[in-house]
């Protein structure tokens, strides 16, 4: 039983893995045994998830990396091939609102929408694409997550752009998991719900007279998500704790969305029709 949680011998990559839930799936990816590479964009990061990951004792590769561009891309898998000579886990964790503050899909640029594509879906063929030679390499097949969002599933109003790319990795995920799966190469989906992390942080957002109504405009299980959670369905996914799951997401929510719109009370009732003045973070709310 004890194989099935194992990731060793496994050579994992992880894009955006510098920080938030990226930094939380290649560290605990290391700890299971896997060799991890790391694609980051900042190189403050990429250091220093690079001395994190080193002062484990992981074999790592940690590459300054934009998803975005093909040429980064392909010239990462290239030293992945050149150190490991396989690749068994693609995590394509990278994406971004981009826009601060919600605002009407008329109001977005034709500009936003490039940009929202390019960080959350288009770089997902990108890295899919550069990596599947390599993953097909050893013949063993492999395991592809990609991060998507709870945005994906339920209605985003202002937010429309970005809730139509995040749906769109989920499909992506899905439609993959049929072609590749005579190669037994797993695809699936994460779509995880407001998490605290570097790129949502609540400490900011968040009042904090505040901090006590949290289960009232939170989730069922009354609070937000953590880097952690990410990483527990990654391993989940990327392990043979899932050898039969392929095609699906798992709504990393905290309940939202089985709420459907029921919000618990301090007194323990359930009501779907709250008094609210005010959203109860400082901006924008985002995954």
């Amino acid at each position: 039983m004890e194989n099935l949680f194992s990731l060793q011998g496994k050579t994992a990559l992880v894009t955006g893995g510098g920080t938030g839930m990226g930094r939380a799936i290649a560290e605990t990816f290391g700890k299971l045994g896997a060799r991890v590479a790391v694609a980051e964009i900042d190189p403050t990061l990429a250091g220093d998830v690079r001395g994190a990951l080193d002062g484990a004792k992981v074999d790592c590769l940690v590459e300054q990396t934009d998803v975005r561009d093909t040429a980064q891309v392909n010239g990462l898998i290239r030293k992945i091939d050149e150190k490991y000579g396989r690749l068994d886990v693609l995590v394509n964790n990278v994406g971004h609102y981009l826009v601060r503050g919600l605002k009407r899909f008329d109001e977005f640029t034709e500009e936003e929408w490039d940009a929202l594509y390019h960080i959350n879906l288009r770089h997902m063929f990108v890295v899919t694409r550069a990596a599947l030679p390599l993953m097909r390499k050893s013949g063993q097949g492999g395991s592809i997550i990609n991060l998507s969002s709870i945005e994906g599933f339920r209605a985003y109003p202002n937010g429309s752009v970005y809730a139509a790319f995040k749906a769109a990795a989920a499909h992506f995920a899905k439609s993959l998991a049929v072609e590749l799966a005579p190669e037994h190469i797993r695809v699936n989906c994460i779509a995880p719900e407001t998490t605290d992390s570097a790129q949502v942080n609540l400490s900011k957002l968040m009042p904090p007279e505040n901090a006590e109504l949290l289960p009232f405009f939170s989730t069922p299980l009354g609070r937000y998500g953590l880097p952690s959670d990410a990483a527990g369905c990654a391993v989940f996914l990327a392990t043979d704790l899932s050898a039969w799951v392929t095609g699906t997401t798992i709504h990393m929510d905290g309940g939202a969305l089985a709420a459907g719109g029921w919000y618990r009370m301090l007194d323990g009732r359930w009501i779907n029709a709250p008094i609210i003045k005010e959203s109860g973070l400082r901006q924008g709310r985002r995954r």
